[in-house]
């Protein structure tokens, strides 16, 4: 099983609505309560969150099958 299996089933809306949703009600969360412990760590989370769905995207089924045509296009 590869890192991206969880995402393989979701469309490309949903998986950026998953890596975006956390870190905006981080951010409401912030504006609404201030600045504090809590919502330090809920930014921290959300960001983190965000950077691991980035990071995680080149393994989805969708960019991988999108990257072995590019490689067979540039190979021929």
């Amino acid at each position: 099983m590869h890192p991206g299996a969880i995402f393989d089933r979701l469309s490309p809306y949903a998986r950026v609505v998953t890596a975006v949703a956390p870190f905006l009600a981080a951010i409401v969360c912030r504006l609404i309560f201030g600045k504090n412990q809590i919502t330090r760590a809920l930014l921290s989370i959300g960001t983190i969150w965000f950077a691991l769905n980035v990071f995680i995207a080149p393994y989805s089924y969708g960019m991988r099958q999108d990257l072995k045509n590019l490689r067979k296009a540039v190979l021929r």
